[in-house]
């Protein structure tokens, strides 16, 4: 957990919403200048803080409208700081909650230096993280289809296709399996969606490359030189860490992709783990499917084979995971591709 610690002569705490946020101005020594709810235009904002602008920080919680608000300030120059919202308990374990409290709470927290901070994701490169994270949509609505399709052969008692149907030239006839009129319809609209669904997503996929490609090349194919590891999870990588140098450590970043357990302790005693729903759940994914696909390549098994001798099945994967996610922190801090007989020696 990092704190936001640097001092200013005004913190604007907001409690931000999607058409209206609460702003709540203080001093350092905690005296509340201003309390006021506006709409959630810039403008509005703008002549608000005209008076406070000497030294001024800003600060909200992160929910989902915040993106206007941090280009707004990068704009204007005043610094912003994000509020991670999951360690924001002030605000959320209050007797009395309402947008009142909750902005001058944000602003005390600025001014103690006890903000939690989260990550502003810069604007460039923003719009291209949140499309590659929107293609997991169709992604996934095409996968539903294809088993549903696969459910209603088992449904009629029917032998499902020999071949995958993932793939185009396979899904011909599959509906004339079917004798009812209502089923073959509905296997027809699930094969039909899936047809333009592929078009979909084949067109996005090249537009993401494309993108990936213009923004950061380098780092791009850094990541595909991980055995196994194609371009949708090169590019969920690359856009999840954004800048390596953010994290200090390689232990930062394995916290921050959720490879680590964090035990709970009191008094010397443990009471199990704790922390597994903070950090990114993207970017958790990305590297646990490379370890996955790791495993085609021969020598990567006979490594995990050894770890789950030595550690049971469920932990050698938990290993080997984490294992890849230090290499993907050194590649990209020191610009070097994979090495695999280094990763396998280590």
């Amino acid at each position: 957990m990092r704190f936001y610690t640097k001092p200013h002569k005004h913190y604007c705490g907001i409690d931000l919403h999607a058409r209206t946020m609460f702003v709540c101005i203080v001093d350092q020594q905690g005296n509340v200048l201003l309390q006021r709810n506006i709409p959630t235009r810039p403008d509005e904002f703008r002549r608000l803080i005209e008076a406070f602008r000497e030294d001024l920080v800003v600060s909200a919680e992160c929910v989902f409208c915040w993106y206007w608000l941090a280009d707004f300030c990068a704009a204007e120059g005043i610094p912003f700081v994000l509020g991670h919202a999951l360690y924001m308990r002030a605000i959320h374990g209050a007797k009395a909650k309402n947008d009142r409290i909750d902005a001058f709470k944000i602003a005390s927290l600025l001014r103690g230096g006890n903000m939690p901070v989260s990550y502003v994701y810069p604007a460039a490169m923003r719009a291209t993280r949140d499309l590659l994270r929107r293609r997991l949509y169709p992604v996934r609505e095409r996968g539903f289809l294809l088993a549903h399709v696969q459910n209603t052969h088992h449904q009629n008692n029917l032998p499902t296709p020999g071949a995958s149907l993932q793939w185009r030239s396979n899904r011909e006839g599959v509906a004339e399996h079917f004798t009812d009129e209502c089923v073959r319809r509905t296997v027809e609209v699930d094969l039909n969606v899936v047809s333009h669904l592929d078009v979909v997503i084949r067109e996005l996929e090249l537009f993401l490359t494309n993108t990936t490609k213009e923004q950061d090349a380098e780092s791009f194919h850094l990541l595909r030189s991980i055995p196994g590891v194609g371009k949708i999870l090169a590019m969920s990588i690359l856009y999840e860490v954004h800048d390596i140098a953010r994290f200090p450590t390689v232990q930062d970043f394995a916290s921050y992709a959720r490879l680590i357990r964090c035990s709970r302790e009191s008094a010397g005693k443990r009471s199990g783990t704790s922390g597994s729903k903070i950090g990114n759940a993207h970017l958790k994914w990305a590297i646990s499917e490379a370890a996955v696909l790791m495993l085609r390549h021969g020598d990567v098994e006979k490594l995990q084979n050894r770890l789950r001798r030595k550690h049971g099945k469920g932990k050698a994967m938990g290993v080997l995971t984490h294992k890849l996610g230090r290499s993907i922190y050194y590649m990209l801090l020191r610009k070097k591709p994979f090495d695999l007989e280094r990763f396998l020696a280590a």
